[in-house]
């Protein structure tokens, strides 16, 4: 009788065990055939109008005192780093006091036909390589 308990006891273990060995993350490491399929990316259908969007919400770029002018626009690519497209934004601006800063770039993220974020362009990123047009 004492040997039933014990049996049961290894099956179940056993059994807990191999149910834990069913399909693996796509990023596990385990041989390829363990691993689940990758989701697919999503469509990104068609691109946003990058132009209207700044024409309306500028100032989620720029801020309303830097008063920027020659606002020019890159075209709108996928963007790389999540779902959306990405664009980037070049204007003169001015400081707090009037003064001149020269050209500023940004990197705008957008994301359900709205801006959704910007960033202050690096001197290593692509957008010194981008073609601008005229907001």
């Amino acid at each position: 009788m004492r040997w039933i308990g014990v049996y049961i006891a290894l099956v179940a273990g056993v059994a807990l065990t191999l149910a834990g060995c069913g399909f693996a993350d796509v990023r596990a490491p385990v041989p390829d055939f363990m691993r689940g399929k990758a989701p697919d990316p999503p469509a990104l259908g068609t691109p946003p109008d990058v132009k209207l969007l700044l024409r309306e919400k500028l100032d989620s770029v720029f801020v309303a005192a830097s008063q920027p002018t020659q606002v020019r626009v890159s075209e709108p690519r996928p963007n790389l780093r999540g779902p959306g497209w990405t664009a980037c934004v070049k204007a003169e601006v001015v400081s707090v006091t009037g003064k001149p800063l020269g050209t500023q770039t940004y990197r705008i993220e957008i994301s359900d036909g709205a801006i959704a974020d910007r960033q202050k362009v690096e001197a290593e990123d692509t957008c010194a390589t981008e073609s601008y047009e005229p907001v």
